[in-house]
C-alpha cells in the first residue's frame, strides 16, 4: 500500500480508530505490532518470515552481548555477520555474479552465468540498518538490550517508518514505547499538513514530473542539450520530492499514533557545499554511517589525506547501500570524491550564490546517473548536456509544456525547501482557530485532487 493510495487511507483510519479507542499502552503497542506486520505483507506475504527471522535473531544475540569484551564482541560479530550475509545475498547476489562474469569475459575468459530469481523484500535496507544499530549501541554500552520481546518487534515493524524509513535508532524509539499514548498530547493539525505537503510533493510534483522525463533518461542519445538539462534538474525536484513526501507522511502518520520520528530531510537544496548538504539530506541515513563506519574508521582524527580516504570509503558504501547498480556505486564515489576535496579546499570562500550554484551543479550532474539505469545511458546523457552527441532540434520530452517553463525550476527548489522550513508549523497552527483550520485543510484537499497524476507510482526509495 502506498501512502498515497485510498486503500492505504481506509487501512490508516481503521488502525488509528482503533488504536485509540483501546485502553492500556500494551493492547495498543500489541494492535500496532500486528497491523505492522500486516502491512508488510500486504506487499509479499513470503517476506514476512524474512523481518520475524531478523527480530527475532537480534533480540536474542543483544541479550548476549554482556559480560567481559571478548564475549560482547563475539556475539557482536555475530549479529553483524548474519544481517549482511541476508542483506548482501537478496540485495547483491545476482548482481556480484553478473560483474563477476563480466569482469572475466573483459579478460577474455568467458563463463557461464546462472543468477536465482530473487525478490528484494521492500524496505530490507532500512529494517537491517536500524537492526544493526540497536546491537552495536548494546555493544557499546549506550543501550541496555530490551528485554520485552514485543518491543522489540514493534520498533523493528512499526509500519509507518518500515519501508523507506526514516532509520530510526534503538534509542531514539524504544524509550518512546514505556509511557501510554495520550489523544490530548498529538498535534492533530501539524500532522495533518505534514501529510498533506507530503501527499503534494508526491501526487502532485513528483508524479508528474516522472511522466515527463522519463522518456529522456530511456534514451537520452540525441535529445537537445537544453533538454537533457532540463530532464536532469527536474529530476533532482523529482528526488528531492518523492523521498522526502514518504518522510513527510511517516511521520504524520507516526505522530498520529503518538510517536515521534526522526527529522530526516532540512532544506538540503539550500546547502552551499556537498558537506553541508549531506547533514540535510537524508540525515538518518547521513548520521547511520557517521556513527557506525566513519568514526570507527577513524574519522577526522588523523592525517587531511586519512580522513578524505575514510570519507570517500563511506560514501562508496553509501551507494552500494542504496542499491545493487554501477550507476550508485559511481555516484557514491562522486559524492565521496567531493566530500574529500572539500576536506582540502575552502569551499566557504567563494561568494554565496557561487557556492549555492556549485551544490546544485554537483546535485544535477551526479543525480542524473543515480536515475540512469545504465552507465552508458549516463555516459550518453553527459556527453548530449555538454554538446558532445548529435543533438535533434526539436526537444523529445513527453510532456511539451515543460520545456517553456524550464524558469520555474529554480523557483520551485526555492518554494519547496522554503515550505520545508515552515513544516515546524506547530506553535503557528495551534493559533488558527478550529473552523478555519478545517476549511482551510478541506479548500486544500479539494484544490490539490484534480492535480493530481493519474496512476500509482511507487516511492523511489522503495527499490532500495
Amino acid at each position: 500500500m502506498l501512502f498515497t493510495e485510498q486503500r492505504f487511507a481506509l487501512f490508516f483510519i481503521a488502525v488509528l480508530a482503533i488504536y485509540w479507542a483501546l485502553r492500556g499502552n500494551r493492547a495498543r503497542k500489541n494492535f500496532l505490532l500486528l497491523c505492522s506486520y500486516a502491512f508488510y505483507a500486504g506487499w509479499d506475504w513470503r517476506l514476512t518470515p524474512l523481518i520475524l527471522f531478523s527480530t527475532v535473531m537480534d533480540y536474542a544475540l543483544a541479550l548476549r552481548i554482556t559480560g567481559d569484551q571478548a564475549r560482547k564482541k563475539r556475539w557482536l560479530v555475530i549479529s553483524l555477520v548474519a544481517n549482511l550475509t541476508l542483506l548482501g545475498f537478496f540485495k547483491y547476489f545476482n548482481f556480484f555474479i553478473e560483474s563477476a562474469v563480466g569482469f572475466s569475459a573483459w579478460l577474455g575468459i568467458p563463463l557461464s552465468m546462472h543468477t536465482l530469481a530473487i525478490v528484494l523484500p521492500v524496505g530490507i535496507s532500512f529494517y537491517t540498518f536500524e537492526s544493526l544499530s540497536y546491537t552495536i549501541d548494546v555493544y557499546r554500552g549506550i543501550l541496555k538490550p530490551v528485554r520485552n520481546f514485543l518491543d522489540y518487534a514493534f520498533f523493528i515493524a512499526f509500519f509507518p517508518k518500515l519501508i523507506a524509513g526514516p532509520i530510526m535508532r534503538a534509542k531514539d524509539f524504544l524509550p518512546q514505547l514505556t509511557d501510554g499514548r495520550r489523544w490530548a498530547n498529538v498535534n492533530v493539525r501539524a500532522c495533518l499538513t505534514m501529510f498533506l505537503i507530503g501527499y503534494i510533493k508526491k501526487a502532485v510534483i513528483s508524479d508528474h514530473i516522472a511522466q515527463a522525463i522519463d522518456p529522456v533518461f530511456a534514451a537520452p542519445a540525441g535529445v537537445a542539450a537544453s533538454t537533457l538539462w532540463l530532464a536532469a534538474a527536474l529530476y533532482t525536484l523529482q528526488l528531492y520530492c518523492d523521498f522526502s513526501a514518504y518522510s513527510d507522511m511517516a511521520t504524520a502518520c507516526a505522530g498520529l499514533l503518538g510517536y515521534r520520528l526522526t527529522l530526516n530531510f532540512d532544506a538540503p537544496y539550500l546547502s552551499q557545499s556537498v558537506r553541508e548538504f549531506w547533514t540535510r539530506w537524508h540525515i538518518s541515513l547521513s548520521t547511520w554511517f557517521r556513527d557506525y563506519l566513519f568514526i570507527p574508521l577513524g574519522g577526522s582524527r588523523g592525517t587531511p589525506m586519512r580522513t578524505a580516504v575514510n570519507l570517500f570509503t563511506v560514501f562508496v558504501l553509501c551507494g552500494i547501500w542504496h542499491g545493487a547498480a554501477w550507476t550508485l556505486v559511481i555516484f557514491g564515489m562522486i559524492h565521496g570524491l567531493f566530500m574529500s576535496i572539500e576536506r582540502f579546499v575552502d569551499v566557504g570562500r567563494m561568494p554565496r550564490p557561487l557556492r549555492h550554484a556549485y551544490l546544485l551543479l554537483v546535485l544535477v550532474l551526479s543525480l542524473s546517473i543515480f536515475r540512469s539505469t545504465d552507465v552508458s545511458l549516463w555516459v550518453s546523457m553527459l556527453r548530449g548536456m555538454f554538446g558532445l552527441g548529435a543533438a535533434t532540434t526539436t526537444a523529445t520530452v513527453s510532456s511539451s509544456w515543460i520545456l517553456p517553463l524550464w524558469w520555474l525550476v529554480p523557483i520551485a527548489f526555492l518554494l519547496i525547501q522554503a515550505v520545508d522550513q515552515r513544516v515546524h508549523l506547530a506553535r503557528a497552527l495551534a493559533r488558527v482557530p478550529m473552523w478555519r483550520f478545517t476549511a482551510a485543510y478541506g479548500l486544500s484537499v479539494a484544490f490539490v485532487l484534480p492535480w493530481v497524476a493519474v496512476g500509482y507510482r511507487p516511492f523511489i526509495y522503495f527499490q532500495f
